[in-house]
């Protein structure tokens, strides 16, 4: 009998949309940015200004597209970034807490303040 492949769901990240990263290996290593975008398939997330690529683009007026080289940001992987905690201002991994209302929220391993507003 044949069996059927079940698709994996992808793990949970970390890293969110919006969260503040430092890019800790590669090209852009030391650089600190927003994260534009999470791709949980790949694992990879995009850093505002980090692990720019240049973009060759041909003009297209009916999309009034100028032509030209265009700098983009690419993909990073994941392990390649660590959260900035908005408490002390470091790079930091995050853990998970339930609060009192039974909500929960990443937390900062070394100071421990919520990444959640």
């Amino acid at each position: 009998m044949r069996r059927l492949q079940t698709r994996e769901k992808p793990a949970p990240l970390g890293i969110r949309h919006g969260d503040m990263v430092k890019v800790m290996a590669g090209r852009s290593k030391g650089k600190t940015g927003k994260v534009l975008s999470v791709n949980r398939d790949k694992n990879r997330v995009t850093v505002e200004h980090a692990n720019i690529m240049k973009k060759h683009t041909r003009p297209n007026p009916s999309k009034n597209v100028r032509g030209g080289i265009i700098d983009k940001e690419a993909p990073i992987h994941i392990s390649s970034v660590m959260l900035i905690c908005p408490g002390c201002g470091k790079h930091t991994r995050a853990g998970h807490t339930k609060l009192p209302d039974g909500t929960k929220v990443r937390v900062c391993k070394r100071c421990n303040t919520t990444f959640e507003s």
